[in-house]
């Protein structure tokens, strides 16, 4: 049985692909279009996955999307009509398009899918699902658990925000939501617009910049903007927010309180901010506890399921998971909405179709990887037409090229096998770097990625020896826990002042590069199961440096698309400091290459 899964019109459109219950094909609209989280309809992610798989539109059994738009209207009108007359204005922006497309989104969706093939009739078989149950889907049915407690928690679906499900078998169902506008997802994107940074797309900015701050907010916050319950439940005080009403998130209350309006996007990061960060993060991570100890005992299930916008706070994940309050946790790596898509399609497998699972007992996301790839002909091929000067090595001496030269302080583009699916570079399109270099956190983010210096990189470090370099002993494949640098691995300087972004220059521990100023680090564990070729090039750079960290950082510049094709990494390779591209066995040096094939890059794309 062959299913397709679609998540498009709000952000992040992708689409996947299940044959019997596996995950085929899976990939987000945005890598093909080059739009960053494009919403449009994923109609190349759509030709991707059938022709990945061999299969034409017509041997599709159903065709599902991960929503139900009709109430998703439901919940604006009564929105609107709840705070009328305030918000007219933003009703007058929104209903149009509502009328002319959203309100008749089955027709706009068979529109669409008639550009893929005009002779079936796609009305037959196209189902809807609702958005939790979506994400909900997309962790239990992919997670090695026969039976887990389910929570998902984002900005906001038709209308809960917030919702717990119990996964058996092949059941799931939900059993306690929160409902719009008491949003988890919106408190937290509220604190991401205050700070200057871009609704969902900015919050993982927001994380990263919060152990620059202390937390001194946390009380006005509980005091003022949201009342938690014992359970995690909570309400906000909606006068501080515009979100219901405005086309913005928050409005005067909530910057009086605060002591000011909101940062501009490149206005300078004050102390004022970073505090305000922590102060968030903190109540997050206080919500997210509460709702974990609470459903551990009322259902003593040891397994819990993470999806939804809010599982990617990998700070929040790894104290879950130190807090030992779920002896087991899965999180969807693909947990925003492109997850949506395969969630879908898992619930017109197992809800729909009534089919049960196979293969369980393991994850069933395959470490992410499962978008495009690109044969050794077809590479060299494309790299001919782009005018890519390269040479051609075997595969023992791909890793040994790679590996040192990390270990000699080069910054490498890293292309091999297939994409990843998600927001994550997973060690297929990855750009690469020694971590423990002083330098080369800032010089990545200034030279190469084009984006603020305070942003942490992630550790890709060897399953079995993550242990011995970070307080964690666990899988972690998909960058989603965070954990400290283990203790004797640090340098503690304990004449350290510095404040704010000059915490920067202070160097940590052995692994500084990847070391954040708390002395966490957001990791990555690999294994050969999952991605033999990444494996062995840690494995080579272990054996140089003694040290099986390698820094990895996605394929892409601030405001990019992760790299799809050999042609998008070369334009990438072209227009950054990167110092070699490694695709597939082809490997090419920036200072060989044709000079007037060099890109600005830093101008190239809109900022996220």
């Amino acid at each position: 049985m062959n299913i397709l899964g679609v998540s498009a019109y709000y952000h992040d459109s992708a689409a996947a692909l299940l044959t019997d219950g596996e995950i085929i094909a899976a990939a987000q609209e945005e890598r093909f279009t080059r739009k960053k989280h494009d919403a449009s309809f994923p109609l190349n992610a759509i030709r991707f996955c059938l022709e990945y798989a061999s299969i034409k539109p017509e041997q599709l059994d159903h065709i599902i999307f991960y929503d139900k738009p009709f109430l998703k209207f439901e919940r604006l009108l009564e929105t609107y009509v709840s705070f009328a007359p305030r918000g007219f204005i933003s009703f007058k922006m929104a209903m149009p398009l509502w009328i002319k497309e959203k309100l008749f989104q089955k027709t706009l969706l068979i529109n669409e899918l008639e550009k893929i093939d005009s002779d079936i009739d796609w009305e037959k078989i196209i189902l809807f699902s609702e958005h939790h149950l979506s994400h909900a889907a997309s962790t239990f049915y992919t997670s090695p658990y026969d039976e887990a407690v389910v929570l998902t928690m984002d900005g906001v679906g038709e209308w809960s925000t917030t919702s717990v499900a119990i996964g058996r078998e092949n059941d799931l169902k939900i059993t306690r939501e929160i409902h719009f506008p008491h949003s988890l997802g919106l408190l937290y994107s509220a604190f991401t617009y205050y700070t200057g940074f871009k609704v969902n797309s900015g919050e993982y900015k927001l994380m990263g910049l919060a152990p620059y701050g202390k937390p001194v907010y946390v009380k006005k916050i509980l005091d003022n903007l949201v009342d938690i319950k014992p359970d995690g439940s909570f309400r906000l005080n909606m006068k501080y927010f515009n979100y219901c009403t405005g086309l913005t998130m928050t409005n005067k209350l909530f910057n009086e309180l605060f002591g000011g309006p909101s940062r501009t996007p490149e206005e300078k990061l004050t102390q004022h901010h970073m505090d305000i960060a922590a102060s968030i993060q903190e109540v997050t991570e206080i919500i997210v506890m509460k709702l974990a100890r609470a459903l551990y005992d009322q259902y003593k299930i040891p397994n819990l399921c993470l999806a939804g916008g809010v599982a990617l706070n990998c700070v929040a994940n790894g104290k879950l998971l130190k807090e030992g309050i779920f002896p087991n946790i899965y999180i969807q790596p693909a947990a925003g909405d492109a997850g949506g898509a395969i969630g879908a399609a898992y619930i017109a497998y197992h809800g729909f179709c009534n089919l049960p699972r196979k293969n369980r007992n393991r994850d069933l996301m395959r470490g992410s990887y499962l978008g495009p790839s690109f044969d050794q002909a077809d590479i060299e091929k494309r790299l001919n037409k782009t005018g890519a000067v390269y040479s051609i090595v075997d595969d023992k001496e791909v890793i040994n090229i790679a590996a040192q030269a990390i270990a000699d302080g080069q910054a490498i583009g890293w292309f091999q096998g297939r994409m990843e699916f998600g927001p994550r570079a997973l060690g297929a399109r990855s750009i690469l770097g020694d971590p423990r270099s002083p330098k080369m956190q800032k010089e990545l983010n200034l030279k190469i990625k084009f984006r603020e210096s305070f942003r942490p990189f992630a550790p890709s470090v060897l399953r079995e020896k993550v242990s011995e370099w970070f307080d964690l002993d666990a899988d972690s494949p998909y960058m989603l826990l965070v954990a400290d640098v283990k203790k004797s691995k640090q340098i503690r300087n304990d004449d350290d002042t510095a404040q704010g972004l000059d915490k920067l220059n202070q160097v940590r521990s052995e692994i500084p590069a990847v070391t954040h100023v708390d002395y966490s680090a957001r990791i990555q564990t690999v294994t050969a199961e999952y991605n033999p070729r990444y494996y062995e090039l840690i494995k080579r750079f272990y054996e140089i440096t003694g040290c099986p960290v390698l820094i990895n950082t996605s394929f892409n510049v601030r405001g990019e698309p992760i790299v799809c094709t050999p042609e998008d990494a070369f334009k990438c390779f072209m227009g950054t400091n990167l110092d070699k591209l490694v695709i597939g066995n082809c490997v090419l040096e920036k200072g060989k290459q044709d000079e007037s094939l060099y890109k600005d890059y830093k101008h190239e794309f809109e900022l996220d």
